[in-house]
């Protein structure tokens, strides 16, 4: 799905370099500014995406747009969609923001419009629910990837890029390596993450990729990540198996993770930095979901009862559900 994604929005950038003039030159420079500033080929392709877009509706460069254009435009997609557009609203505002910037245009960055952040509160699992989904899935496999989203806080990429190199057995610590905007981090195992990322290694022996996929029903090994939809599909089916009913995804456990170390007592600081976060704003949204108590632990997985989730299990090598 992602690389179909991929291609559809690499076409349409084309088809702009094709059809309007300068554009090409344009993009190359907007690609050129990107990755200077830190930022990934997918997040490059997902803002040039938009100004393609805009850019062969107008048939000229956006950077070239009236202000009055620029609005009738993004009225015209809201008027159309309505929901589905308020994500297309966004990104292209974002997107020629940073255009008018890279251009030097700053008068036209401040008149596009502000983009007003919904304040929703993160869906959080209570422990028994975590308890649960770390016990119902049958490979085991499965259970180790929510146990790594759960007990570290990670994102859907974060686990995927995990190599075996990266995590430290001696010192407990798992090395996140190019974060959520390029940025490292070291994160506390504890002992039962160490404890069943050994077992895991003994059973599985992964080579490059700590959670590697297959595309095929094989018990060799492909030396590949496991892929983000792979990862997504593994947690929707353990919420699925343990009934739960809440609008969670793969970003629930971290969402879970941060919340529960609050109501354990770790402080908002220490967490923020487990997180990643660059702005101590983003971490104080969990104080407005924790239910605040005076514990303190280094991994919350560590303070769950009754996980075990080596028992019972398959240790299968079938990983049909990766892609």
């Amino acid at each position: 799905m992602q690389q179909f994604q991929a291609k559809k929005d690499t076409a349409l950038i084309q088809r702009a370099c094709e059809q309007v003039e300068g554009f090409s030159a344009f993009i190359n420079r907007f690609k050129q500014k990107n990755f200077l500033k830190g930022n990934s080929e997918s997040t490059y392709r997902n803002y040039s995406q938009y100004l393609a877009s805009i850019a062969l509706h107008f048939k000229r460069l956006p950077t070239s747009l009236t202000i009055e254009e620029i609005e009738g435009y993004l009225y015209m997609a809201l008027q159309r969609f309505h929901t589905p557009s308020e994500t297309y609203f966004k990104h292209t505002v974002i997107s020629l923001r940073l255009a008018f910037k890279i251009e030097g245009n700053d008068e036209m960055r401040i008149k596009l419009p502000v983009i007003k952040k919904k304040k929703k509160l993160p869906v959080v699992l209570s422990k028994p629910e975590i308890t649960n989904m770390l016990n119902k899935p049958k490979l085991y496999k499965h259970r180790i990837l929510i146990a790594l989203l759960y007990g570290c806080g990670l994102r859907c990429f974060e686990v995927s890029n995990i190599q075996i190199g990266d995590i430290d057995f001696h010192r407990s610590t798992l090395h996140v390596r190019q974060g959520k905007g390029g940025r490292d981090r070291y994160l506390p195992l504890g002992k039962f993450l160490c404890e069943h990322l050994k077992y895991y290694i003994k059973i599985y022996k992964p080579k490059t990729w700590f959670l590697y996929g297959s595309s095929s029903k094989s018990t060799s090994e492909v030396d590949r990540k496991y892929s983000s939809r792979g990862i997504q599909c593994a947690i929707k089916e353990a919420l699925k198996l343990c009934g739960i009913k809440k609008k969670a995804s793969v970003h629930t456990l971290r969402h879970s993770f941060a919340t529960h170390l609050l109501e354990d007592g770790l402080d908002i600081l220490s967490i923020k930095d487990l997180l990643g976060h660059v702005n101590i704003e983003t971490t104080l949204v969990y104080l407005h979901v924790a239910q605040i108590n005076r514990k303190n632990k280094c991994s919350p997985i560590d303070n769950l009862k009754g996980v075990n989730i080596s028992m019972g299990v398959q240790y299968s090598m079938d990983f049909g559900m990766d892609d």
